[in-house]
Protein backbone atom coordinates (compact mmCIF):
# COMPACT_ATOMS: atom_id res chain seq x y z
CA UNK A 1 0.00 0.00 0.00
CA UNK A 2 1.44 3.46 -1.33
CA UNK A 3 -0.12 6.33 1.10
CA UNK A 4 1.11 9.95 -0.23
CA UNK A 5 1.99 12.39 2.31
CA UNK A 6 0.88 16.10 1.62
CA UNK A 7 2.61 19.14 2.82
CA UNK A 8 1.06 22.43 3.03
CA UNK A 9 2.76 25.50 2.87
CA UNK A 10 1.77 29.56 2.87
CA UNK A 11 0.80 31.75 5.20
CA UNK A 12 -0.75 31.58 8.10
CA UNK A 13 -3.90 33.66 8.57
CA UNK A 14 -3.92 36.50 10.97
CA UNK A 15 -5.19 35.37 14.89
CA UNK A 16 -7.82 37.93 16.00
CA UNK A 17 -8.45 36.52 19.10
CA UNK A 18 -4.75 36.68 21.66
CA UNK A 19 -4.30 33.24 23.41
CA UNK A 20 -6.05 31.30 20.92
CA UNK A 21 -5.34 28.71 18.30
CA UNK A 22 -6.91 29.26 14.31
CA UNK A 23 -9.61 26.39 14.73
CA UNK A 24 -9.32 24.94 11.05
CA UNK A 25 -5.25 25.63 10.43
CA UNK A 26 -4.93 23.81 13.99
CA UNK A 27 -7.02 21.08 13.15
CA UNK A 28 -5.86 20.07 9.90
CA UNK A 29 -2.04 20.62 11.07
CA UNK A 30 -2.48 17.99 13.45
CA UNK A 31 -4.09 15.46 11.27
CA UNK A 32 -1.23 15.95 8.94
CA UNK A 33 1.33 15.31 11.52
CA UNK A 34 -1.03 12.25 12.73
CA UNK A 35 -1.34 10.73 9.66
CA UNK A 36 2.21 11.01 8.23
CA UNK A 37 2.91 9.62 11.42
CA UNK A 38 0.88 6.40 10.61
CA UNK A 39 2.16 6.19 7.21
CA UNK A 40 6.11 6.45 8.80
CA UNK A 41 4.84 3.42 11.02
CA UNK A 42 3.87 1.40 8.18
CA UNK A 43 6.71 2.23 5.99
CA UNK A 44 9.17 1.73 8.92
CA UNK A 45 7.54 -1.76 9.78
CA UNK A 46 7.75 -2.56 5.97
CA UNK A 47 11.85 -1.80 6.17
CA UNK A 48 12.19 -3.83 9.11
CA UNK A 49 10.43 -6.81 8.02
CA UNK A 50 13.06 -6.67 4.59
CA UNK A 51 15.90 -6.17 7.28
CA UNK A 52 14.42 -9.81 8.80
CA UNK A 53 13.80 -11.44 5.60
CA UNK A 54 16.75 -10.50 3.50
CA UNK A 55 19.44 -9.63 6.13
CA UNK A 56 19.88 -6.42 3.90
CA UNK A 57 18.01 -2.91 3.32
CA UNK A 58 15.65 -1.85 0.21
CA UNK A 59 17.00 1.53 -1.03
CA UNK A 60 13.48 2.27 -2.21
CA UNK A 61 11.74 1.68 1.35
CA UNK A 62 14.81 3.83 2.50
CA UNK A 63 13.86 6.62 0.16
CA UNK A 64 9.92 6.43 0.91
CA UNK A 65 11.19 6.53 4.71
CA UNK A 66 12.71 9.18 4.86
CA UNK A 67 10.24 11.65 2.70
CA UNK A 68 7.81 10.69 5.30
CA UNK A 69 10.15 11.64 8.05
CA UNK A 70 10.85 15.30 6.21
CA UNK A 71 6.84 15.54 5.86
CA UNK A 72 6.68 14.82 9.46
CA UNK A 73 9.33 17.55 10.68
CA UNK A 74 7.22 20.05 8.26
CA UNK A 75 3.96 19.30 9.56
CA UNK A 76 5.12 19.77 13.26
CA UNK A 77 7.13 22.50 12.09
CA UNK A 78 3.67 23.85 11.01
CA UNK A 79 1.63 22.96 13.72
CA UNK A 80 4.03 24.57 16.20
CA UNK A 81 3.99 27.97 14.12
CA UNK A 82 -0.15 28.31 14.24
CA UNK A 83 0.50 27.46 18.26
CA UNK A 84 3.27 30.26 18.53
CA UNK A 85 1.04 32.95 16.68
CA UNK A 86 -2.28 31.84 18.86
CA UNK A 87 0.14 32.45 21.40
CA UNK A 88 1.50 35.75 20.83
CA UNK A 89 0.83 38.69 23.15
CA UNK A 90 -1.52 41.61 21.03
CA UNK A 91 1.05 44.71 20.55
CA UNK A 92 -0.42 48.01 20.49
CA UNK A 93 -2.47 50.42 22.40
CA UNK A 94 -4.73 48.34 24.08
CA UNK A 95 -4.71 46.99 27.49
CA UNK A 96 -4.57 48.52 31.22
CA UNK A 97 -0.58 50.32 30.77
CA UNK A 98 -2.84 52.86 28.06
CA UNK A 99 -4.56 54.36 31.09
CA UNK A 100 -1.17 54.80 32.68
CA UNK A 101 -0.33 58.59 32.19
CA UNK A 102 3.63 57.54 32.77
CA UNK A 103 3.89 54.48 30.06
CA UNK A 104 1.46 56.09 27.71
CA UNK A 105 4.16 59.32 27.85
CA UNK A 106 7.15 56.94 27.67
CA UNK A 107 5.40 54.87 24.43
CA UNK A 108 5.21 58.18 23.01
CA UNK A 109 8.16 59.97 22.93
CA UNK A 110 9.79 56.59 22.21
CA UNK A 111 8.11 56.20 18.96
CA UNK A 112 9.03 60.03 18.42
CA UNK A 113 12.90 58.98 18.81
CA UNK A 114 12.14 56.10 16.80
CA UNK A 115 10.79 58.11 13.44
CA UNK A 116 12.72 61.00 14.11
CA UNK A 117 15.53 61.19 16.42
CA UNK A 118 13.91 63.23 18.74
CA UNK A 119 15.46 61.96 22.12
CA UNK A 120 14.65 65.06 24.66
CA UNK A 121 11.33 63.52 26.06
CA UNK A 122 13.17 60.03 26.55
CA UNK A 123 16.12 62.16 28.18
CA UNK A 124 13.15 63.66 30.44
CA UNK A 125 11.39 60.52 31.47
CA UNK A 126 14.99 58.53 32.38
CA UNK A 127 16.00 61.82 34.58
CA UNK A 128 12.97 61.24 36.45
CA UNK A 129 13.43 58.08 37.15
CA UNK A 130 16.91 58.63 37.81
CA UNK A 131 18.82 56.84 35.39
CA UNK A 132 21.31 58.95 32.65
CA UNK A 133 19.61 59.19 29.31
CA UNK A 134 22.75 57.89 27.80
CA UNK A 135 24.52 55.35 30.66
CA UNK A 136 27.14 52.60 29.97
CA UNK A 137 24.63 50.50 28.33
CA UNK A 138 23.99 53.08 26.04
CA UNK A 139 20.32 54.06 24.12
CA UNK A 140 17.26 54.72 25.58
CA UNK A 141 14.98 52.15 27.57
CA UNK A 142 12.11 50.82 25.31
CA UNK A 143 8.38 50.95 26.46
CA UNK A 144 7.51 48.28 29.09
CA UNK A 145 4.81 46.77 26.35
CA UNK A 146 7.34 45.67 24.11
CA UNK A 147 10.17 44.55 26.78
CA UNK A 148 7.36 42.02 28.21
CA UNK A 149 6.38 40.81 24.39
CA UNK A 150 10.36 40.15 23.39
CA UNK A 151 10.19 38.34 26.52
CA UNK A 152 7.36 36.42 26.13
CA UNK A 153 7.93 35.80 22.70
CA UNK A 154 11.55 34.62 23.42
CA UNK A 155 9.91 32.22 25.71
CA UNK A 156 7.91 30.52 23.06
CA UNK A 157 11.29 30.79 20.17
CA UNK A 158 13.86 29.68 22.79
CA UNK A 159 13.41 26.09 24.34
CA UNK A 160 15.25 25.98 27.10
CA UNK A 161 13.86 29.55 28.34
CA UNK A 162 10.96 27.72 28.25
CA UNK A 163 11.78 25.02 30.11
CA UNK A 164 14.14 26.83 32.84
CA UNK A 165 13.53 29.52 35.38
CA UNK A 166 13.77 32.97 34.91
CA UNK A 167 14.44 35.46 37.43
CA UNK A 168 14.23 39.35 36.49
CA UNK A 169 17.30 41.29 38.09
CA UNK A 170 18.10 45.11 38.52
CA UNK A 171 21.77 44.24 38.64
CA UNK A 172 24.55 43.31 36.85
CA UNK A 173 24.08 39.61 38.09
CA UNK A 174 22.08 36.81 40.17
CA UNK A 175 24.10 34.71 43.10
CA UNK A 176 22.43 32.21 44.60
CA UNK A 177 23.75 29.98 47.75
CA UNK A 178 23.03 26.22 47.16
CA UNK A 179 23.71 23.03 49.48
CA UNK A 180 26.55 20.61 48.83
CA UNK A 181 25.92 18.92 52.19
CA UNK A 182 23.13 18.52 54.20
CA UNK A 183 23.04 18.74 58.11
CA UNK A 184 23.38 15.65 59.99
CA UNK A 185 20.04 14.23 61.38
CA UNK A 186 18.41 11.37 63.26
CA UNK A 187 16.38 9.63 65.10
CA UNK A 188 16.35 9.93 68.79
CA UNK A 189 14.11 8.91 71.95
CA UNK A 190 12.34 11.15 73.65
CA UNK A 191 14.62 11.28 76.86
CA UNK A 192 17.76 10.03 74.90
CA UNK A 193 21.22 12.70 74.47
CA UNK A 194 20.82 14.81 71.42
CA UNK A 195 24.46 14.94 70.34
CA UNK A 196 25.81 18.15 68.29
CA UNK A 197 25.67 17.98 64.77
CA UNK A 198 27.60 19.26 61.57
CA UNK A 199 25.63 22.10 60.27
CA UNK A 200 25.02 21.80 56.45
CA UNK A 201 27.86 22.74 54.04
CA UNK A 202 27.06 25.34 51.32
CA UNK A 203 28.19 26.97 48.21
CA UNK A 204 27.54 29.80 46.03
CA UNK A 205 26.64 29.89 42.40
CA UNK A 206 26.81 32.89 40.09
CA UNK A 207 24.84 33.73 37.20
CA UNK A 208 26.36 37.25 35.16
CA UNK A 209 24.00 38.95 32.76
CA UNK A 210 26.09 39.22 29.71
CA UNK A 211 25.23 41.51 27.05
CA UNK A 212 22.91 40.40 23.77
CA UNK A 213 22.84 42.22 20.57
CA UNK A 214 20.55 42.61 17.36
CA UNK A 215 20.93 45.24 14.73
CA UNK A 216 17.77 46.19 13.28
CA UNK A 217 17.78 48.39 10.18
CA UNK A 218 14.59 50.21 8.48
CA UNK A 219 14.29 52.61 5.88
CA UNK A 220 13.23 56.33 7.05
CA UNK A 221 10.02 55.64 4.37
CA UNK A 222 9.02 53.05 6.64
CA UNK A 223 9.76 54.77 9.80
CA UNK A 224 8.01 58.07 7.99
CA UNK A 225 4.94 55.89 7.92
CA UNK A 226 2.46 56.37 10.49
CA UNK A 227 0.47 53.26 9.85
CA UNK A 228 3.16 51.08 10.97
CA UNK A 229 2.89 49.91 14.41
CA UNK A 230 6.68 50.80 15.86
CA UNK A 231 6.13 48.43 18.87
CA UNK A 232 5.52 45.28 16.74
CA UNK A 233 8.10 46.44 14.49
CA UNK A 234 10.66 46.47 17.18
CA UNK A 235 9.83 43.09 18.77
CA UNK A 236 9.32 41.11 15.54
CA UNK A 237 12.79 42.43 14.39
CA UNK A 238 14.80 41.33 17.49
CA UNK A 239 12.43 38.54 18.49
CA UNK A 240 14.12 35.55 16.32
CA UNK A 241 17.91 37.24 16.54
CA UNK A 242 17.46 36.78 20.38
CA UNK A 243 15.97 33.37 20.29
CA UNK A 244 18.64 32.26 17.97
CA UNK A 245 21.74 33.26 19.96
CA UNK A 246 19.91 32.46 23.17
CA UNK A 247 18.85 28.94 22.18
CA UNK A 248 22.87 28.33 21.70
CA UNK A 249 24.19 29.63 24.77
CA UNK A 250 21.85 27.80 26.68
CA UNK A 251 22.98 24.77 25.61
CA UNK A 252 26.49 24.72 24.62
CA UNK A 253 27.56 28.53 26.04
CA UNK A 254 31.42 28.54 27.64
CA UNK A 255 30.19 31.63 30.22
CA UNK A 256 32.36 34.33 28.61
CA UNK A 257 30.50 37.04 27.27
CA UNK A 258 27.73 34.73 27.14
CA UNK A 259 25.57 32.70 29.90
CA UNK A 260 27.00 28.99 30.71
CA UNK A 261 25.43 25.95 28.87
CA UNK A 262 24.38 22.46 30.10
CA UNK A 263 26.67 20.93 28.22
CA UNK A 264 29.54 23.18 28.93
CA UNK A 265 30.12 21.45 32.63
CA UNK A 266 31.84 18.41 33.81
CA UNK A 267 30.14 15.16 33.13
CA UNK A 268 30.59 11.88 34.61
CA UNK A 269 28.86 8.26 34.91
CA UNK A 270 25.86 8.42 36.83
CA UNK A 271 26.98 5.65 38.97
CA UNK A 272 29.76 7.85 40.20
CA UNK A 273 27.73 11.04 40.33
CA UNK A 274 28.96 14.39 42.55
CA UNK A 275 27.67 17.40 42.93
CA UNK A 276 28.43 20.57 40.89
CA UNK A 277 28.63 17.77 37.94
CA UNK A 278 25.99 16.52 35.50
CA UNK A 279 25.54 12.42 35.42
CA UNK A 280 25.54 10.82 32.10
CA UNK A 281 24.36 7.14 30.89
CA UNK A 282 25.97 5.28 28.19
CA UNK A 283 24.83 4.25 24.95
CA UNK A 284 26.95 1.09 24.92
CA UNK A 285 27.79 1.73 21.53
CA UNK A 286 30.32 4.56 20.34
CA UNK A 287 28.05 7.14 18.01
CA UNK A 288 24.48 4.83 17.80
CA UNK A 289 21.64 3.35 19.85
CA UNK A 290 22.57 -0.62 20.69
CA UNK A 291 21.32 -2.98 18.43
CA UNK A 292 20.18 -4.76 20.67
CA UNK A 293 17.36 -3.42 22.42
CA UNK A 294 17.72 -0.02 21.48
CA UNK A 295 15.08 1.78 23.48
CA UNK A 296 16.55 0.56 26.53
CA UNK A 297 19.14 2.83 27.05
CA UNK A 298 16.26 5.68 26.92
CA UNK A 299 14.43 3.64 30.36
CA UNK A 300 18.21 3.87 32.17
CA UNK A 301 18.40 7.68 31.40
CA UNK A 302 14.45 8.22 32.43
CA UNK A 303 15.33 6.56 35.61
CA UNK A 304 18.23 8.15 36.57
CA UNK A 305 16.73 10.93 37.14
CA UNK A 306 15.37 10.80 40.93
CA UNK A 307 11.11 10.39 41.01
CA UNK A 308 10.91 14.13 42.71
CA UNK A 309 12.81 15.50 39.60
CA UNK A 310 10.53 12.92 36.96
CA UNK A 311 7.19 14.59 37.67
CA UNK A 312 8.17 17.47 36.18
CA UNK A 313 10.90 16.39 33.47
CA UNK A 314 11.08 16.58 29.99
CA UNK A 315 13.34 15.47 26.92
CA UNK A 316 15.89 17.82 24.74
CA UNK A 317 17.40 16.94 21.43
CA UNK A 318 17.85 18.44 18.14
CA UNK A 319 15.69 17.49 14.73
CA UNK A 320 18.39 14.93 13.68
CA UNK A 321 17.77 12.60 16.87
CA UNK A 322 14.33 12.67 17.17
CA UNK A 323 14.26 11.34 13.72
CA UNK A 324 16.46 8.66 14.69
CA UNK A 325 14.42 7.87 17.44
CA UNK A 326 11.17 7.61 15.83
CA UNK A 327 11.97 4.21 14.66
CA UNK A 328 12.91 3.02 17.78
CA UNK A 329 9.96 0.26 19.98
CA UNK A 330 9.06 -1.02 22.99
CA UNK A 331 9.52 -4.37 23.80
CA UNK A 332 5.66 -5.15 22.70
CA UNK A 333 6.40 -3.61 19.22
CA UNK A 334 4.92 -0.21 20.20
CA UNK A 335 6.53 3.23 19.01
CA UNK A 336 8.08 4.87 21.79
CA UNK A 337 7.70 7.99 20.00
CA UNK A 338 4.57 9.89 19.72
CA UNK A 339 2.91 12.79 17.81
CA UNK A 340 1.01 15.25 19.83
CA UNK A 341 -2.69 14.82 21.16
CA UNK A 342 -3.78 18.09 20.56
CA UNK A 343 -2.71 21.04 18.39
CA UNK A 344 -1.56 22.80 21.37
CA UNK A 345 0.85 20.00 23.06
CA UNK A 346 3.97 18.71 21.88
CA UNK A 347 5.14 15.35 20.93
CA UNK A 348 5.88 12.94 23.70
CA UNK A 349 8.47 10.04 24.36
CA UNK A 350 8.24 7.09 26.68
CA UNK A 351 5.20 9.58 28.18
CA UNK A 352 7.45 12.88 28.56
CA UNK A 353 7.52 16.24 26.31
CA UNK A 354 9.99 16.78 23.70
CA UNK A 355 11.37 19.61 23.11
CA UNK A 356 13.45 20.28 20.32
CA UNK A 357 16.52 22.19 20.18
CA UNK A 358 18.84 22.79 17.60
CA UNK A 359 22.08 23.12 19.10
CA UNK A 360 21.46 20.04 20.58
CA UNK A 361 24.68 17.99 19.11
CA UNK A 362 24.22 15.10 16.72
CA UNK A 363 24.47 11.52 17.84
CA UNK A 364 28.22 11.48 17.34
CA UNK A 365 30.87 9.34 19.26
CA UNK A 366 31.04 10.96 22.66
CA UNK A 367 28.25 12.99 22.02
CA UNK A 368 25.71 14.13 24.86
CA UNK A 369 22.57 14.34 22.64
CA UNK A 370 20.14 13.84 24.40
CA UNK A 371 19.17 15.42 27.64
CA UNK A 372 16.35 14.84 30.40
CA UNK A 373 15.58 16.01 33.20
CA UNK A 374 13.48 18.77 35.57
CA UNK A 375 14.92 22.32 33.51
CA UNK A 376 12.47 24.23 35.76
CA UNK A 377 14.32 22.83 38.84
CA UNK A 378 17.71 22.39 36.70
CA UNK A 379 18.41 25.68 34.84
CA UNK A 380 17.86 29.00 35.56
CA UNK A 381 17.74 32.20 33.37
CA UNK A 382 18.47 35.53 34.61
CA UNK A 383 16.77 38.60 32.58
CA UNK A 384 18.50 42.31 33.48
CA UNK A 385 15.39 44.78 33.70
CA UNK A 386 15.68 47.23 30.41
CA UNK A 387 15.67 46.44 27.18
CA UNK A 388 17.67 49.32 24.99
CA UNK A 389 17.59 50.87 22.03
CA UNK A 390 20.79 53.32 20.26
CA UNK A 391 19.30 54.74 16.80
CA UNK A 392 22.20 55.30 14.77
CA UNK A 393 20.66 56.91 10.80
CA UNK A 394 24.76 57.64 9.67
CA UNK A 395 26.35 54.14 9.58
CA UNK A 396 24.67 52.98 6.34
CA UNK A 397 22.59 55.50 5.04
CA UNK A 398 20.34 55.76 3.56
CA UNK A 399 19.27 52.82 6.18
CA UNK A 400 18.77 53.86 9.85
CA UNK A 401 20.04 50.82 12.35
CA UNK A 402 18.78 50.27 15.75
CA UNK A 403 21.39 48.77 18.16
CA UNK A 404 19.03 47.11 21.00
CA UNK A 405 20.58 45.06 23.61
CA UNK A 406 19.81 43.09 26.60
CA UNK A 407 21.34 41.56 29.24
CA UNK A 408 20.66 37.95 30.59
CA UNK A 409 22.63 35.32 31.88
CA UNK A 410 21.72 31.14 32.60
CA UNK A 411 23.64 28.40 34.24
CA UNK A 412 23.29 25.12 35.88
CA UNK A 413 21.70 25.93 39.69
CA UNK A 414 20.32 22.18 40.33
CA UNK A 415 23.01 19.40 39.01
CA UNK A 416 20.89 16.33 39.93
CA UNK A 417 18.04 17.42 37.87
CA UNK A 418 19.02 16.65 35.07
CA UNK A 419 20.90 13.97 33.16
CA UNK A 420 22.43 13.38 29.72
CA UNK A 421 22.54 10.30 27.29
CA UNK A 422 26.26 10.04 26.11
CA UNK A 423 26.65 7.85 22.23
CA UNK A 424 29.64 6.04 23.80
Amino acid sequence: MTLTIETKSGPVPENKAAGRLPADDAGAALHELRHAFEAFKETNDTRLAGIDARLSTDVLTEEKLARIDAALDAARTRLDRIALDGRRPPLGSDGPTVRDAAASEHKASFDLYVRAGESAGLKRLEEKALSAGSGPDGGYLVPDTIERAVLSRLAKLSPIRALATVRTISGGGYKRAVTVRDAVSGWVAETAPRPETDGPALSELSFPAMELYAMAAATQTLLDDAIVDIDAWVADEVETAFAEQEGTAFVTGNGISRPRGLLSYDTVAETEWVPGKLGHVATGAAGAFPALNPADVLYDLVYALRAGYRQNAAFVMNRRVQSAIRKLKDADGNYIWQPPLAADRGASLLGFPVSEAEAMPDAGPGSLAIAFGDFRRGYLVVDRAGLRVLRDPYSAKPYVLFYTTKRVGGGVQDFEAIKLLKFA
